[in-house]
């Protein structure tokens, strides 16, 4: 297997393997097959590890398998997500807090938490209650103390995340993203193309990591029976494009035992060609039409130009990130190189006139 990749978290300074685990669905397998998928991935060399779990199982066979490795991972854990029957259930109020994450600590055998994270919050109300029932107060206590290392917020709702992120607390956060919540189709598809979009931008301008949950639309990305398209993605092109969205550091692969784990990992062996979700052009809404998603088919450029990441830094300086105009002109090939040779233009799956926009682009960092 290939070398496990990393992505830094700005604003802590953490080095997250692209590859996570998430733990919504290893309940079936039980206690002893979840252990043993937790020490594959630690193997793997993936440390980043999300605990809001779908059954309490999941804290024992973490702990059995991070004992004498604890450092070798990073835990999200979740202040409002409670097992006391066995199960996941949401638990309001500061005390049922307290002893839920207690519960939850002492399963797993740590004496801290890497991301303490504010769960699961998609009102706006629901925001404003965690702000003011001392949940998030307390969090604070925690990671002043040092037992909670940073803090996040689990959210589906980008307007939600933006109003988090205003608060100068959050260093990560767990939102779900794939093509179909992008593009309007889902559950959790909440926001629009754009204030999606934003949202990513934003993250990695501020130096806040995204750890992508649903990536695969709990399953239903790589089932054509399933897809809201009609026509099935591998995990691959699911993991492909989040991590291509500005901002993410990790996706958090779902897994339900080590195949599915093996399964996540195939992505590090993959070839372009098995990364490229291009594909998603024939089902995206009109008004995702002539937008670059950095999604690189029109890769190779004859004149050496790396268009998706060109395009990138182009969006962040227009939304204010001061370092993408230097990260921009620390290119080795920028856009005044581009010949108008017409090959990206020609290749576009969602049909970008990407000549002018070289030209544009060109133009803002030269003024």
């Amino acid at each position: 297997m290939a070398e496990m990749l990393y992505r830094k978290v700005g604003r802590t300074g953490d080095e997250v393997s692209v590859i996570g685990v998430g733990t919504s669905s290893n309940g079936p397998a039980g206690a002893e097959e979840t252990a043993k998928a937790v020490t594959m991935a630690l193997d793997s060399r993936v440390n980043y590890f999300d605990l809001a779990a779908a059954d309490g199982l999941t804290f024992e066979a973490f702990g059995k398998a991070l004992r004498g490795r604890r450092e070798e991972a990073m835990l999200q854990m979740h202040f409002g997500a409670d097992y006391a029957t066995g199960a996941y259930g949401r638990v309001y109020g500061l005390e049922s807090i307290r002893r839920s994450v207690a519960w939850q600590m002492a399963k797993v055998g740590t004496d801290y938490i890497d991301y303490g994270f504010i769960h699961c919050i998609d009102e706006p109300e629901a925001l404003d209650e965690e702000w003011g029932n001392g949940t998030v107060e307390y969090i604070q206590e925690l990671k002043d103390e040092g037992t909670v290392r940073h803090i996040g917020i689990s959210t589906h709702t980008p307007s939600v995340a933006q109003r988090a992120l205003d608060s100068g607390i959050v260093d990560m956060v767990m939102f779900s993203i794939n093509p179909a919540f992008d593009y309007r189709k889902g559950e959790y598809a909440y926001g629009e193309v754009d204030e999606r979009a934003d949202l990513y931008r934003r993250c990695l301008s501020e130096g806040v990591g995204i750890s992508v949950m649903k990536a695969f639309g709990g399953g239903q990305l790589v089932d054509a029976s399933l897809s809201p398209f009609g026509r099935s993605l591998t995990t691959t092109q699911c993991i492909q494009y989040a991590l291509d969205r500005p901002g993410v550091v990790t996706v958090l692969a779902g897994i339900r035992d080590r195949r599915d784990l093996e399964g996540a990992l195939s992505y590090l062996d993959s070839s372009p060609e098995e990364r490229d979700y291009s594909v998603i052009g024939d089902f995206a809404p009109p008004d995702a039409e002539g937008k670059c998603i950095y999604c690189n088919h029109c890769r190779p450029c004859p004149a050496g130009l790396d268009i998706g990441l060109i395009n990138k830094y182009y969006d962040l300086a227009r939304t204010g990130d001061r370092l993408a105009a230097d990260h921009y002109a620390n290119l080795a090939v920028r856009a005044d190189a581009c010949t108008a040779c017409g090959h990206c233009d020609d290749t576009c799956p969602f049909h970008v006139g990407q000549v002018a926009r070289m030209a544009e682009i060109r133009g803002y960092f030269s003024e």
